[in-house]
């Protein structure tokens, strides 16, 4: 199978070598022993947000959903990506969001990838593309749009899978059958997502073999604020040991 050349993050894709149906972008490789990457997401203060990158993060995500505790104005949310430029990518997180909006948010904060975690049209992953983003595309698997409808986000860099029970689209502290994202991620790169502790992790990677974790609930010790001990310890759980680790 092949992926379609992206500018972004995931861009000049390789083929994984212990999976060769699935794409691995080349960014992978420039990680620790090709460890799988780690994503925190939902942060909402500079200072912890240092201290999660430093812990071994390789991407920070900001939501930007009113309904969600960790939801972040443009202000702040500038001066948590702000902190972080040059270090690691900042991806902001939105549900149901128009172009123009994502763009205000893209624009004031300097962020290099967008995750959308609604029902968002195949048309608006394309339109972001067009923007030079990394675009993640969540799907569900108690949820819509469904684990059936990658095939439909062809420009898509990477999914998110995760289960979508709950009261929000995403970081409801709920587990799942992690199983189920396995198909898909042995076709394309995939980010695992939902509920994920360090006493489940190991056993969730192995069950669904992602190229990358997304962390949030997990290790917060309140909303937006995250447990910088738990985060370095889910590193050494998903990268294994190294150097500072």
């Amino acid at each position: 199978m092949s992926w379609p050349q992206t500018a972004g993050l995931f861009s000049a894709p390789f083929y994984r070598m212990h999976s060769p149906m699935a794409v691995v972008p080349y960014w992978f490789y420039s990680l620790p022993d090709h460890s799988p990457f780690i994503k925190i997401c939902g942060l909402t203060d500079p200072d912890n947000a240092q201290a999660c990158v430093r812990a071994g993060a390789d991407i920070i995500g900001l939501v930007f959903y009113p309904k969600s505790p960790r939801h972040l104005e443009i202000p702040r949310a500038v001066q948590v990506a702000h902190t972080l430029l040059g270090q690691v990518p900042v991806w902001g997180v939105f549900v149901d969001a128009g172009l123009d909006t994502i763009m205000a948010h893209v624009e004031s904060c300097g962020l290099t990838g967008v995750q959308l975690h609604g029902r968002e049209s195949p048309g608006l992953v394309d339109a972001l593309k067009k923007k030079k983003l990394t675009v993640t595309k969540a799907v569900f698997a108690a949820g819509s749009p469904g684990l059936d409808t990658v095939h439909t986000y062809t420009s898509a860099d990477c999914f998110l899978v995760e289960c979508g029970l709950g009261k929000l689209p995403g970081g409801n502290a709920r587990t799942w059958e992690y199983r189920l994202a396995r198909k898909i991620a042995a076709q394309y790169p995939v980010l695992l997502a939902g509920g994920l502790t360090s006493t489940n992790i190991t056993e969730a990677m192995a069950d669904a073999d992602p190229l990358g974790v997304d962390i949030s609930s997990g290790v917060e010790t309140a909303f937006g604020i995250k447990d910088v001990q738990q985060v370095a310890e889910l590193v050494r759980m998903v990268k294994g040991p190294g150097p500072g680790r």
